[in-house]
């Protein structure tokens, strides 16, 4: 039996243009995300997130799935575009009213709301207008949304993430176009990254300053990160490793921690890089209450050699910063693979927890996204026997119970996803949930997993 420390937090996430639908309904406006979607060629199959999962319309529904599990923790994201429509100026009460009623409804069910503020849907009006993540006015808009959101939510919700993944907004949004806003360059994404990191000080410091006292709630961050695993014992390609973590993590993390740009970094590629000003290292410095971390996969690195024959290199460029970091990627043969070609490592796991702990004090860390899609999903009967998921988890979370007795703060743990939805490009190919959802009719099922999953949280352990 793995047991997991009194108090250790389960729960589940989502995020809102993958789920709500409701697009256009009581005064929400379109986001980046509604237009990148509609774009042709955009998205497998065309789809978009108009109807999603209509939780807009079901979320008690979903609410009571949620309980049946036993989670202790939902963590969602809020529609920018349904709370202040043109990004900047009047507040959509019905929007404001939508995100009450989920709030006290899980509330009601002892399930504690982790609120993401940003998770990637800007709104239009603000790409169209002002740049978007480009312009440095960005952080006086972030700063305004969120002060409506502490004001109007912030007495019942105590966990705040200003952020999810901003290595996916500044590289998959501005370097290789694959994400809203769709653009292509070698310099945007290092300029997008800075004013999100800007964007998030300054949230921090509003809710500290103004709100945080009062309400007593915590706030941070969620980056993504893969683990880098190298390829041999070589100091070239461990160093390769180390530098793939930082351009991929240290990025994201090492401003918040430790008020500065990876030294790597600054020596590769230090003249695409904006510099903070001494007010903006003095509020990132310290600016997480927690160390929010979104885990998939691991990748083997190495240091490029053409001379070098690697088995399974992945090539691939975006714009500069696969090509900026002077590493090769590959993977070994038995590795499994998701359906989103992810590599099925659950020491990556450990390692990267452990990886985090060393390099950034040993915070209090929450694992804020981890899960698979798995082939064939799509067929009712082999998605509500999903073995294969209930097999990644054993591993994944098995892997951060390791971690865990290896002197690793992990506090809480939570599965992506709740229910299948809106897989951003891969539209609704790809299947993350614990719940099947069958898009025509919006009918959602328990999976084998979340069944295990409710065992798990019963038991807190396996």
């Amino acid at each position: 039996m793995k047991t997991f420390p009194d108090g250790f937090l389960w729960g589940t996430a989502t995020a809102s243009y993958q789920i709500e639908g409701a697009a256009d309904k009581d005064g929400r406006a379109p986001s980046t995300w509604d237009a990148f979607s509609h774009t042709p060629g955009r998205v497998n199959n065309g789809d978009t997130g108009d109807h999603a999962c209509d939780h807009y319309h079901r979320w008690e529904e979903d609410i009571a799935l949620m309980k049946q599990m036993g989670i202790g923790c939902y963590r969602f994201s809020i529609s920018w575009s349904r709370v202040i429509p043109a990004g900047t100026g009047e507040v959509n009460e019905k929007g404001i009213e939508f995100y009450n009623k989920l709030i006290d409804g899980l509330l009601a069910q002892g399930i504690e709301p982790w609120v993401t503020l940003f998770h990637w849907d800007l709104p239009l009006s603000l790409q169209i207008e002002e740049d978007g993540l480009l312009s440095p006015t960005i952080k006086d808009r972030f700063v305004e949304y969120a002060r409506v959101c502490f004001e109007r939510f912030g007495d019942r919700v105590k966990n705040w993430i200003t952020l999810n993944e901003p290595m996916c907004s500044s590289i998959l949004g501005h370097g290789i176009g694959a994400h809203a806003p769709g653009r292509v360059s070698e310099t945007e994404p290092y300029v997008a990254a800075h004013n999100l990191l800007r964007s998030h000080a300054y949230i921090v410091d509003l809710y500290r300053r103004e709100f945080q006292p009062k309400q007593g709630g915590q706030i941070g961050i969620t980056n993504n990160c893969d683990w880098r695993e190298p390829l041999t014992d070589s100091i070239a390609d461990k160093e390769a490793a180390q530098r793939g973590l930082e351009f991929f993590l240290g990025w994201y993390a090492d401003p918040v921690y430790f008020g500065k740009y990876p030294d790597t970094m600054l020596e590769l590629v230090g003249h695409k890089m904006p510099k903070f000003t001494d007010e903006e290292v003095a509020l990132l410095r310290g600016s997480s209450d927690f160390f929010g971390l979104n885990h998939y996969t691991t990748m083997l690195t190495s240091e490029p050699d053409p001379d070098r024959d690697v088995k399974n290199q992945i090539v691939r460029g975006n714009g500069g910063i696969f090509d900026d970091q002077h590493i090769t990627l590959s993977r070994e043969d038995e590795w499994e693979q998701t359906d989103m070609g992810w590599n099925v490592v659950p020491w990556g796991c450990r390692k990267l927890l452990e990886w985090i702990a060393e390099r950034y004090g040993n915070p209090p860390i929450y694992i804020t996204e981890n899960g698979c899609a798995m082939p064939g999903e799509d067929d009712r009967e082999t998605a509500l026997n999903d073995t294969r998921r209930v097999a990644f988890l054993e591993g994944y979370i098995g892997a951060c119970h390791e971690a865990i007795q290896n002197g690793v703060n992990l506090k809480g743990y939570m599965c992506w996803s709740f229910m299948d939805n809106f897989e951003w490009a891969f539209g609704y190919d790809r299947r993350f949930g614990l719940h099947w959802v069958d898009f025509e009719t919006g009918e959602r099922q328990p999976k084998a997993s979340a069944k295990w999953y409710a065992e798990l949280t019963k038991n807190n352990g396996f």
